[in-house]
């Protein structure tokens, strides 16, 4: 989501609930009311039935369509065509490290690259884009993040997996990138490299009451600056962890756009 929707989103303001259906008054008798439940079913059946068929399809159909339009319309004019490649993705893909796989309407990202006999596999989702840089305080205004110099970037979780073609298993790494810097969270070693790297449901069950490793924390910290220097020279580093989350923002940008056209379509027709 935008930071520039986030904002519209916040300064709308609160409407009051419509009631879907009005009280009438009901004349009484002997301090009963004359109308039955039954004939008031009835009328209101008809109510429905009636307008139902008048409009065709729906009565709301063509006011919501206006303002998917306008929402529409309005997410073109602020973020641009879907078509232009924004320069922090031409800059990334210049340097030619790191191959991009995402599949349109999904929320994962794949990076991946070879580092000697290495293949690293880098997992990211659009799911886990927040505010993290403009923050909503309790009157809905925007703070504005005093030392904002990197651009935009949010708290994501990443898992990183690293295999060798010579070795039976591989090494799986829970991240969060925060700040433009990667936390790592813990270190698994899988035994079966198709176990710890097969994105399946079978693959997810094996995983499941395995030894994940002790919390990265805990280790020793002459051997926790040992990983981040082993991360760091793979590329793990402070560059691509301010192009995650801007490519995270990018890509949730554009799958919006695309849903707010198919569920347009879908209503118009």
């Amino acid at each position: 989501m935008s930071a520039i929707r986030a904002i519209r989103q916040v300064a709308v303001p609160l409407v009051a609930r419509r009631t879907l259906c009005t009280a009438t008054a009901v004349p009484r008798v002997g301090g009963m009311r004359v109308a039955s439940l039954a004939s008031s079913r009835v009328i209101a059946s008809r109510g429905f039935m009636s307008s139902a068929k008048r409009f065709g399809e729906g009565s709301t159909d063509v006011t919501l369509s206006q303002k998917l339009q306008e929402e529409l319309n309005y997410e073109k004019e602020t973020g641009g065509s879907l078509e232009d490649v924004p320069q922090f993705l031409k800059d990334f893909k210049s340097h030619d490290v790191w191959t991009i796989e995402e599949t349109p309407s999904h929320d994962e990202v794949t990076l991946s690259r070879k580092f000697g006999n290495e293949s690293l596999r880098l997992i990211f989702s659009t799911g886990d884009v927040q505010q993290a840089e403009d923050e909503f305080n309790e009157d809905g205004e925007v703070a504005e993040n005093e030392d904002d110099d990197t651009g935009s970037l949010y708290p994501l979780r990443a898992s990183l997996t690293l295999t060798k073609p010579n070795v039976p298993g591989c090494l799986n790494l829970d991240l969060m990138i925060q700040d433009g810097s990667f936390v790592v969270d813990n270190i698994s070693y899988y035994d079966d490299a198709k176990v710890g790297t097969e994105l399946t449901a079978e693959a997810d069950w094996k995983r499941r009451g395995l030894y994940i490793g002790p919390q990265f924390d805990t280790l020793d910290v002459a051997v926790q600056d040992e990983f981040d220097h082993f991360l760091q020279e793979r590329g793990i580093d402070s560059s691509l962890g301010q192009f995650i989350p801007q490519y995270a923002e990018y890509k949730e940008q554009r799958e919006y756009v695309n849903w707010l056209g198919k569920v347009k379509s879908f209503i118009d027709n």
